[in-house]
């Protein structure tokens, strides 16, 4: 699996070029799947927010990228209708275009789902995550992303990355996202961590990452 771990989605040219390396082909001529899930976790979220993600309506860009095919792939709903039904659906998928929320929300329903267990046998899919939906994919997001509580406690997430990521860095919306912030929160996690801000992503291919930014970002080395 290829990710692309965005703040805000395909904002700008050099992040659009980034995923369609990651896909080989077109946008155009790539399959998409839409995952709401995560936005149904926080608080701050609401089902007009999941629908303008989902119908290309918002802000951050990535249902409406112009999609040979777009379908919504629901992780809640995946546990009653079997893998026999769904697996095929994300089997055919080019790219799964992940939705921002709460990434332990999110995290929790892909392990339920068996979304987590199927994705290592899928080499060629993209993940390209939005926020939330890309933090799931680290090994921590830090006790100041916690929102929804999983039953285990704790804010783990999956660990396909040895990194976590602060993103929205120095959202005009989102006051307390200072790089000052940021430090503070990189000096609790102990592992390496990224602070990215909307016009920055993420780009991993075999454990190799890559900044992708017409922004502003930091590493910090954990």
């Amino acid at each position: 699996m290829k990710l692309l771990l965005t703040s805000a989605g395909v904002k700008n040219p050099s992040i659009r070029s980034a995923l369609v390396d990651l896909l080989g082909k077109p946008i155009e001529e790539s399959r998409a799947l839409a995952v709401p899930t995560a936005g149904y976790g926080h608080p701050m979220v609401t089902p007009a927010g999941i629908r303008r993600f989902v119908t290309g309506e918002s802000s951050t860009p990535m249902c409406e990228l112009g999609w040979a095919s777009l379908g919504v792939l629901e992780l809640t709903a995946l546990p009653s209708i079997g893998p026999e039904r769904w697996v095929p659906w994300v089997r055919e998928a080019d790219v799964l275009l992940v939705n921002g929320g709460d990434a332990l929300y999110l995290a929790h329903w892909m392990r339920e789902s068996g979304l987590a267990e199927l994705l290592p046998s899928l080499p060629g899919l993209v993940w390209a995550g939005l926020s939330a939906g890309s933090m799931v994919m680290t090994p921590r997001i830090g006790p100041e992303f916690v929102e929804w509580q999983p039953p285990a406690g704790g804010d783990r997430t999956l660990g396909r990355v040895d990194f976590s990521i602060f993103p929205h860095l120095d959202h005009p919306d989102l006051p307390e996202n200072t790089m000052a912030e940021a430090e503070r929160w990189a000096a609790g996690l102990g592992n390496p961590a990224y602070a990215i801000d909307d016009d920055t992503a993420l780009k991993v291919v075999d454990g190799a990452v890559e900044v992708v930014s017409e922004g502003k970002w930091r590493r910090f080395a954990g």
